[in-house]
């Protein structure tokens, strides 16, 4: 398997020191930050704007943790292509820039704070950028405020470590739905590599066919049913099974309502081949809870548990929740980094995920090494979704551990379809009444 060259640039060991602060008197040198906020809007043409808070220093000697990540970006050939092109729309020369306000956190009366801008750090995209070697574009401090003259003392200053790492990734695709057992191609540019096939298959006992093509009719007669006996197997070229899911807590709708609730979620387990047992002996890797949440735009939540083994550390890491839109699709994903954002920090999103056939150690790199493992790109309910898939190439130490993450990105893609609303019986003369 080859895989498609992409880059990791990482903004992270991000201080602010801000003449005239309070100096704090915990012994690190930190600023305590109970209702002020410091924090920084990390920007990079056609991508999204990424916002994290600012550690604030008072001590000169004090340096920030040079392991953390506040931010990534991953750029594929065309992103560093678009990013050197000229734009009729912006500068011809485009940068990363970081932007550093100051504010409050809550409001007044209801009206909430304007947040003050302290001052700006550019880096110039440059041809280095397109070398795919790991390299370090900026590490230490650097003043972004204006100083002030009139008394003598320096402007703010930024802290932060810029760096440009090779991180390539496996692109996998399910030729067809899921549900009609397709064949999963490997992309490298126009080129598709057939890898394994995928059977699908549902338990006859079960009551309800969820993609009938009988009337909407004949599909108000299914209440109250429940969606089980799901089954996803992967196979590699030789026909023999590497990976699997299926649902071991049915989708059922719950008390009140006509759908998958939090309160009582569907659940598949992924799992791997024993190699101790026998041909159709699996062991547990993980496991994929999946709700729909109803609004304005109802999405389909997922929950993914890596259940460790032993020498993994003899316990369950979990990842935070992922919505998906329900109607559009979506991505899930595992990315420490993304998730450590998205949740503010929290220890169950820090944990990094083992290659599935390692010790715990991400193949063999480190239980500090995180970041980018996986995304799957789905399409909402009833539309032809063919799962679109990312592997980080570190991850994977064989195709076994491709095969796996297949498995899981086919429990996602069919999760949409077990999450969609239960049609209720209609009595006659009941439209009022709805």
């Amino acid at each position: 398997m080859d895989p498609q060259a992409f880059t990791r640039l990482s903004v992270g060991s991000l201080g602010l020191r801000i003449p005239g602060t309070t100096v704090s008197s915990v012994k690190s040198g930190i600023q305590p930050l109970s209702s002020s906020l410091c924090l920084c809007e990390i920007r990079l043409r056609g991508f999204p704007v990424q916002t994290t808070t600012i550690p604030l220093f008072s001590s000169p000697e004090a340096i920030p943790d040079s392991h953390s990540i506040a931010s990534s970006f991953y750029l594929e050939e065309s992103d560093l292509k678009a990013l050197s092109a000229p734009s009729c729309f912006y500068n011809s020369q485009a940068y990363l820039e970081i932007v550093v306000f100051s504010g409050r956190k809550g409001s007044h009366c209801g009206v909430g704070i304007k947040r003050q801008q302290i001052g700006t750090f550019r880096l110039e995209v440059g041809p280095e950028w397109g070398e795919g070697k790991p390299l370090t574009l900026f590490n230490g401090w650097i003043g972004i405020g204006k100083s002030k003259v009139e008394s003598g003392k320096p402007g703010a200053e930024l802290h932060l470590r810029v760096k440009l790492d090779p991180d390539p990734r496996y692109v996998f695709q399910f030729e067809d739905m899921t549900k009609l057992s397709p064949q999963i191609v490997q992309l490298q540019g126009s080129i598709k590599q057939p890898i394994f096939s995928c059977k699908f298959s549902r338990d006859r006992v079960s009551q309800v066919d969820p993609w009938s093509s009988a009337p909407d009719g004949a599909n108000q007669e299914n209440e109250r049913r429940e969606r089980k006996g799901w089954k996803v197997k992967i196979h590699d070229l030789s026909g023999s099974a590497v990976a699997a899911a299926f649902i071991t807590t049915p989708f059922v709708p719950s008390s009140g309502c006509d759908w998958v609730a939090r309160s009582n979620p569907g659940a598949w387990l992924i799992v791997r081949p024993d190699p101790c047992g026998g041909p159709d002996s699996w062991q547990p890797w993980g496991k994929l809870e999946a709700w729909r949440e109803r609004g304005m735009r109802d999405s389909v939540c997922c929950r993914f548990r890596l259940l460790s083994e032993g020498h993994w550390g003899g316990g369950e890491v979990l990842l935070p929740e992922i919505s998906i839109n329900a109607e559009k699709g979506g991505e899930f994903f595992i990315d420490t980094d993304r998730q450590m954002r998205t949740t503010g920090g929290q220890q169950a999103s820090a944990s990094p995920v083992p290659s599935p056939h390692s010790s715990g150690d991400f193949a063999g790199l480190g239980p500090s090494v995180g970041g980018f493992v996986m995304s799957c790109r789905v399409q909402g309910e009833g539309k032809n979704s063919r799962p679109l898939v990312q592997l980080a190439m570190r991850h994977v130490t064989c195709v076994e551990d491709a095969a796996i993450f297949m498995a899981l990105a086919a429990a996602v893609d069919l999760s949409i379809e077990a999450c969609k609303p239960f049609r209720r019986k209609i009595r006659r003369g009941s439209w009022h009444s709805l």
